[in-house]
């Protein structure tokens, strides 16, 4: 086939353009005290919703798996030497003028997680940082949502998605952020992402996007704008929605949650593998539970290396 997108049987790599960060994960059993201390267990960790869901892509058997993202000079050699080991193939533009993005991540007693976010190099990700030659052997391209929420990326994000589209592969899209659509806009938001295949919301973004407060109402208004729409639950499991309606209601996995950072990148990386190795959105979805589940039982938001 031309265009460098793989022949025959063969379902090509999973391209994913997005953000690597480095988590610093503080998980505390008490309640926050404000002007003092609050005794907590503090983690520092590879991150990104992008990285995450690339490391969870080959822990679910993708094998050949592709990360573009941009990353300060102070900790690149770390983050790459990480998805190394995880199996990912880098593709990162070193920054010596930004540092690497950095969130805190507190992690309260219920395993719920707020961010604290530096987005660092993760939005200085330019048109010039993109290339067509990236997609060669490409069969699916993700883009991280994060990227939509600065001029500056999401301009490389549109050229991914342009080229993508070009040459017949299918994106993906992970909006990413419930606060950062808030302040974008969510119709610049939807503009942006316009020509994706399959958006993958959690409720919060799914609401956001759509003014529907029903996590099913706003998926079926969602998969009119979209083909595939798939909406995570969290503990309830995950909505697979199309041409306007819901067609499956998945169920999670059971899991004693410690932290919830991550876990949404989990579900994709494992739902995107599933996906590209041919099967239904539906099967994928419960491998994207699945991965969720292991995800949250432990610190961070990546799978044990191998």
């Amino acid at each position: 086939m031309s265009g460098g997108r793989p022949a025959g049987g063969d379902a090509g790599a999973l391209l994913i353009v997005g953000d690597v960060v480095t988590d610093v994960v503080a998980r505390h059993r008490t309640p926050l005290t404000h002007g003092t201390d609050t005794a907590a267990e503090i983690r520092t960790l590879p991150g990104g919703a992008g990285a995450n869901a690339a490391c969870w892509a080959v822990a679910t058997g993708c094998a050949d798996v592709r990360l573009l993202g941009r990353v300060g000079a102070d900790a690149a050699g770390w983050h790459e030497e990480r998805l190394r080991a995880a199996g990912v193939r880098p593709l990162l533009v070193v920054d010596d003028e930004a540092a690497t993005a950095t969130v805190v991540s507190l992690v309260d007693a219920f395993a719920e997680r707020t961010f604290l976010t530096d987005s660092g190099a993760v939005l200085r990700l330019c048109a010039a940082d993109w290339s067509d030659s990236l997609l060669d052997g490409v069969g699916r391209l993700h883009i991280s949502g994060y990227l939509f929420f600065a001029a500056t990326s999401r301009q490389v994000a549109r050229a991914a998605l342009e080229s993508a589209r070009a040459r017949g592969i299918p994106v993906s899209v992970d909006p990413a952020s419930a606060g950062f659509i808030a302040n974008l806009g969510a119709e610049v938001f939807l503009a942006a992402a316009d020509g994706v295949h399959l958006l993958l919301p959690n409720t919060d973004e799914a609401r956001l996007l759509t003014g529907v407060p029903d996590a099913e109402k706003a998926a079926a208004e969602l998969s009119r704008r979209f083909p595939l729409v798939v909406v995570t639950l969290g503990p309830d499991g995950a909505l697979v929605a199309a041409e306007g309606a819901v067609t499956a209601r998945v169920p999670a996995d059971r899991a004693r949650a410690v932290d919830s950072t991550g876990a949404g990148d989990a579900f994709n990386g494992a739902f995107l593998a599933t996906l590209l190795a041919g099967a239904d959105p539906v099967t994928a979805a419960a491998a994207g539970c699945r991965a969720g589940a292991l995800s949250v039982a432990r610190p961070g938001g990546r799978p044990p290396l191998p």
